[in-house]
């Protein structure tokens, strides 16, 4: 019966994401029919209680719903060592965003975000077997940012933001960590 537990779970899992995808997919639809920006960044993050910087990758796809308002679609990877590197963070998040656009090269808001996350523990660092496991969470962020015109067709779009999630349960001690992180990126956007 665990066994039978687990396929369910798995596929209740798969089927989260695949629901996912497809509202992404539509949501990116939607911002591509209306025009809008590609834009593909690299950056730093670091987390709130910890001593490590880490580059991340990330891609958006930002359209406007109204002169000042953008709405924004993004998808990335970070990771994040923890206790002593006995526990690796991995996480891919998806967020939704708006933005407030004051001027045309300033904006500030926020959003959700669902973030895939790994918990990799190191079982040669570690006194007694733990299993990995992925969890989906669900988050807020805030932030804003600045793009610099290039060309009629390309900006530098700079950004910052600030993520928070409830705090995570470990195997380790202590039981518990906040997983709130700050992000800064570095991108291109593509206007089309």
């Amino acid at each position: 019966m665990h066994m039978t537990m687990r396929k369910v779970v798995t596929v209740l899992d798969r089927a989260i994401i695949g629901a996912l995808l497809i509202l992404v997919v539509l949501l990116l639809g939607v911002q591509i029919a209306k025009a809008g920006e590609l834009i593909p960044a690299l950056g730093w993050t670091r987390a709130i209680d910890g001593d490590q910087t880490k580059m991340f990758g990330s891609l958006a796809f930002r359209g406007d719903l109204l002169p000042f308002l953008k709405s924004e679609v993004g998808a990335g990877y970070r990771s994040e060592s923890r206790f002593d590197d006995q526990l690796k963070v991995r996480m891919w998040p998806v967020t939704a965003s708006l933005w407030i656009t004051p001027l045309p090269t300033l904006y500030a808001g926020g959003g959700v975000g669902w973030y895939h996350t790994t918990f990799d523990y190191d079982q040669s660092k570690i006194s007694f077997p733990i299993a990995d496991q992925t969890k989906e969470e669900f988050g807020v962020h805030l932030g804003g940012g600045m793009q610099v015109p290039l060309a009629p067709f390309a900006a530098l779009d700079l950004n910052g933001r600030y993520v928070m999630m409830r705090d995570q349960q470990s195997r380790l001690v202590p039981e518990k960590f906040s997983p709130d992180f700050w992000s800064s990126a570095l991108g291109l956007a593509f206007k089309f």
